[in-house]
């Protein structure tokens, strides 16, 4: 990560996305005074409402008794305290914490990266600190308060260095750093499913707190964290000056003395620590870190001086501590108090950042053509190279097939599955391979499906970083299934499919309508796609806690892609899926070829390509919905399979669609052998191995491309 250099970004890049600068002329510092003044006294109006909020009924008149220490000591005085020690006041610390943590945090990643849609959730900080934690817990591992926020402090470095890495820091434009980081965050967080499903007896309650909460047992964890917040806070204000100076552009701080690489460092280290205490204080409250510098921002426009940072930075944490404590009131305001207190505080947080993202992506400029990142187009192959690739591929298939009827917890013979094909085999073989064929037969068909799918949308948005699970589709299909599972359990696949289908059909058309404001640049569709799928995300999460808190093992097999329990039924609606979709796209390879290149090539050969577009990623979504109910929501296989595929054939879809449906197919059939066979009888999720593929190299991916644009 040190070795990290930002330029400053090219100017069609991200005009319409960074925020307007701030006023400029003198300070007015009584108008800055009184701007803090307001903050402070709505925050502590909010802070009372939020006192008087909880499962035990307290009026104003007895929370005032209970902090007035000349009050009259007797029993309801006595109760109105103790509900205020042990849960009331540690809860309002902690919202208030959080919020001035990763408040500050989003404006310091937001200046360094010089764009307002970076974050602790976007630079995928969050979900490294996240299953940092987990993974100390998954293995019964349990350690004190700063161990633990060492251990989500560097989870939280590691991956956004990474990200920062990649993205050039932001210098390819913010559509890069997004997309590396919501990629990165999906590996991770993949991975971190998996821990909750395996360790389940471990890791109770994580799932719900991994969505950000700030209901605390005591105060001892806020009392901790203070001083590291505190610290953090300190050390931001100290670079201050330099972060001024850094947004003038790289060149002109240099001249002006600032030691550029050191501030960015220093200054991303700070950022995620201040992030890394808030996780481990409440777990990973999403979009808090983008939405309080935005709002600092916008008013900085209008307000003369507060865009210096020692200014915009104290006054990002209080509008952060703003936007949780009124996520906080509003929750429990809604819902019943008793169903309040399971629902994260996450989920609201998620759902106001997502609309912030999407806000901000619909304000991106359309910088003419897109141009394709490196390994987009492939290479140009000769006809017996394919046909070579064709054979190895075939073979792979058979064999994939094969293995996985052969191994898993019991192995059978090659003679046993004969046997069995002809009705003469033994009860148990029989019984063994009757449960184990539509596991098969849902991996090789789900994995054909997904990259299928995963081709379309690379095409469409003309990226080969993106996947239906950047466009919200998946999250939408997961969304839909989740739903219908966990409040009508016992229906049949297709009641499943049919949910699944409508939320991910429901959540595209979504992110199609918000992306084409002036035209549906594929820009546009990635941002506002991935704030889509954050905020899929949090309704899935909150179905969860609100339904089956303490029974989320269902939901954590479907949302880690798994096959277990499949039965034949599942399987169909992604057989029958295929079967008309691969024709039509394959009748439709030379438009999709066209639709890869630019905007204006197809309008110029005559290409419809609004309706095209539509069209193609309509059917992309009901793949991803059938590939669901198959094998649930797996990820990175439509990101692998169709780049891979591009890579042994060309670009040309004639070309690469079928080699890529046959690579996901022979991905997921491993990944899932793999599962069943390496721990048996314990079975990992298909959804751990192909994460444990497809994060590598997508990194190498990144790393290839990393200076493409």
């Amino acid at each position: 990560m040190t070795s990290t250099t930002v330029a400053s970004p090219p100017a069609s890049a991200q005009p319409d996305v960074m925020v307007a600068p701030p006023a400029r002329g003198r300070p007015h510092t009584y108008g800055i005074i009184a701007l803090f003044a307001g903050a402070v006294v709505l925050l502590l109006v909010l802070s009372v409402v939020h006192l008087t909020q909880g499962t035990a009924h307290l009026q104003p008149g007895e929370l005032l008794r209970a902090l007035w220490p000349w009050a009259h000591d007797d029993g309801e005085r006595a109760q109105a305290v103790a509900v205020l020690v042990a849960s009331r006041l540690p809860r309002l610390a902690a919202a208030l914490l959080v919020g001035l943590a990763v408040g500050v945090s989003g404006g310091v990643l937001q200046s360094v990266a010089r764009n307002s849609l970076a974050s602790p959730d976007t630079l995928a900080v969050n979900a490294g600190a996240y299953v940092s934690v987990v993974a100390v817990a998954a293995f019964g591992v349990s350690l004190p308060f700063f161990l633990d926020g060492l251990t989500a402090f560097l989870g939280g470095l590691l991956a956004a260095g990474l990200v920062l890495l990649v993205a050039r820091g932001g210098a390819a434009g913010p559509t890069r750093l997004i997309l590396a980081g919501s990629a990165v965050a999906l590996a991770l967080n993949a991975l971190t499913t998996v821990l909750l499903m395996l360790y389940a007896q471990n890791t109770v309650g994580l799932f719900a707190w991994g969505s950000g909460t700030t209901v605390q047992s005591g105060s001892e964890q806020v009392v901790r964290a203070a001083p590291l917040a505190g610290l953090g806070v300190a050390a931001v204000l100290l670079l201050a000056h330099r972060l001024d100076v850094l947004a003038l552009g790289d060149d002109p701080a240099r001249v002006l003395g600032v030691d550029v690489r050191r501030t960015r460092v220093l200054a991303i280290v700070v950022a995620v620590l201040l992030a890394a205490t808030a996780v481990t204080v409440a777990g990973p409250i999403g979009f808090v870190g983008l939405c309080a510098p935005v709002i600092a921002r916008l008013i900085a426009r209008r307000v003369p001086g507060l865009g210096a940072h020692l200014l915009l930075l104290p006054f990002a944490g209080l509008a952060g501590a703003l936007v949780v404590v009124l996520a906080d009131v509003l929750l429990r305001a809604v819902l019943p108090a008793d169903v309040a207190i399971s629902v994260p505080t996450g989920v609201v947080t998620s759902l106001a950042g997502a609309t912030v993202l999407v806000w901000l992506a619909r304000r991106l400029r359309d910088g003419g053509p897109a141009v394709p990142a490196r390994g987009a187009h492939g290479s140009v192959r000769s006809r017996a190279w394919v046909v070579a690739v064709g054979v190895v591929l075939a073979v792979a298939l058979v064999a994939a097939f094969v293995a996985a009827l052969l191994l898993g917890d019991r192995l059978v013979l090659l003679g046993d599955v004969a046997n069995w094909l002809r009705g003469a085999a033994g009860r148990n073989v029989g019984f063994v391979l009757d449960q184990r064929w539509p596991r098969v037969a849902a991996a090789l068909l789900g994995g054909a499906a997904l990259a299928l799918a995963g081709a379309i949308v690379q095409a469409v948005c003309r990226n080969p970083l993106a996947e239906p699970s950047l466009l919200g589709v998946t999250p939408g299909a997961s969304a839909g299934a989740v739903a219908v599972v966990l409040l009508l359990p016992g229906l049949g696949v297709w009641p499943v499919m049919a949910a699944a289908t409508g939320a991910a059909l429901g959540t595209f058309a979504l992110v199609y309508w918000l992306a084409a404001g002036r035209g549906p640049a594929s820009d546009r569709i990635v941002l506002v796609g991935v704030g889509v799928s954050a905020a899929a995300s949090a309704i899935t999460a909150l179905i969860v806690v609100v339904v089956s808190p303490w029974n989320t093992g269902t939901a954590l097999t479907w949302l880690a892609g798994s096959t277990y329990g499949r039965t034949i039924g599942q399987v169909v609606p992604v057989a029958l899926a295929l079967l008309v979709v691969l024709p039509l796209v394959l009748a439709g390879s030379r438009t999709l070829d066209l639709i890869s290149l630019d905007e204006d090539v197809p309008r110029v050969l005559g290409v419809p390509l609004g309706r095209a577009r539509l069209g193609f990623l309509a059917v992309a979504a009901v793949l991803t919905a059938a590939a669901a109910c198959a094998v649930g929501a797996l990820a990175f296989v439509g990101l692998v399979a169709p780049h891979a595929a591009r890579a042994l054939v060309g670009a040309r879809h004639a070309r690469s669609v079928p080699v890529a449906v046959a690579l996901g197919a022979v991905l997921v059939s491993v990944a899932d052998t793999v599962g069943r066979t390496v721990l048996a009888p314990t079975q990992l999720a298909a959804g751990l191995v192909t994460a444990l593929i497809g994060a590598p190299y997508f990194v190498w991916l990144l790393w290839r491309s990393r200076s493409a644009g």
